[in-house]
């Protein structure tokens, strides 16, 4: 794997948080988030979730470090902007 190309999931191991969807989960590589509702109204329930698996394929991978920083930022924009 040279510079240029990457896995599929490369800075993927968080999943996107500015298009939450309501009971259902959204998942990345290694960990996941459902955001449960009462009725379909107000939320009643977060949950979070690591893919033990997915994780340990993450940690496996040669590219594990500059992923996991790609990945953080991703995770940082999203939350910095969500509130715009």
């Amino acid at each position: 794997m040279n510079r240029n190309e990457h896995k599929p999931c490369y800075g993927a191991m968080f999943p996107d948080t500015l298009h939450p969807r309501q009971d259902r989960k959204v998942c990345g590589k290694a960990l996941s988030y459902t955001l449960a509702t009462a009725g379909g109204f107000s939320r009643a329930d977060r949950k979070v979730e690591v893919n033990l698996e997915g994780w340990e394929e993450c940690l496996q991978c040669p590219e594990f470090e500059a992923c996991y920083k790609l990945s953080l930022a991703k995770l940082t924009l999203e939350a910095a902007i969500s509130n715009l």
